[in-house]
């Protein structure tokens, strides 16, 4: 089983909601950036995932909707993201809209993601959008020790990162 077949069948199977939302970030001309666990997958050992966070340029976010709409997504406004999914696929799109997420795009580089060629952010740039969700004390107890493993998982695989914790999260990673 590919990665992309083992995604999808993981994600409910019926749709490739990724190659849909793929096929229209390329109509769009959006850049964009993987960001959260799919992101940690390109540079740790991979674990299963069923959120698909991405950043793109924000002013290109209505244009995203609008295509998504016209092709069955649904979508969902939060006070720091677009949310879309799709009937037939069990995978949750999430467009964060922090504006501290905006210079991500320009220093991700493509690599392989459970069988797709996606853009995804600098090994830097996912661990700080993992330490600022960590620390968002307002976000489920379960997401931020979620957001931990996944900076142990950065951690463990790249030690040098390591230097880039803030002293507390030092603390819990050693």
């Amino acid at each position: 089983m590919t990665g992309k077949e083992f995604l999808n069948s993981v994600g409910g199977g019926e749709v490739d909601i990724l190659k849909t939302l793929l096929d229209i970030l390329h109509e769009t001309e959006t850049p964009y950036c993987v960001i959260g666990g799919l992101a940690v997958n390109a540079y740790a050992e991979p674990v299963v995932s069923l959120d698909l966070d991405l950043v793109v340029v924000s002013e290109n976010i209505p244009r995203i909707i609008e295509a998504a709409s016209s092709r069955g997504f649904s979508v969902e406004h939060f006070e720091h993201s677009v949310n879309l999914s799709m009937s037939g696929s069990d995978l949750r799109v999430q467009l964060q809209t922090d504006p501290r997420y905006q210079p991500f795009p320009a220093r991700a580089c493509k690599q392989p993601v459970l069988g797709y060629e996606l853009y995804v952010a600098s090994l830097h740039d996912v661990l700080q959008g993992k330490i600022w969700a960590y620390s968002d004390q307002t976000r489920r107890r379960s997401k931020r020790q979620k957001d931990l493993a996944d900076i142990l998982r950065l951690v463990e695989t790249h030690p040098e990162l390591t230097t880039k914790l803030p002293p507390e999260l030092r603390t819990e990673t050693e």
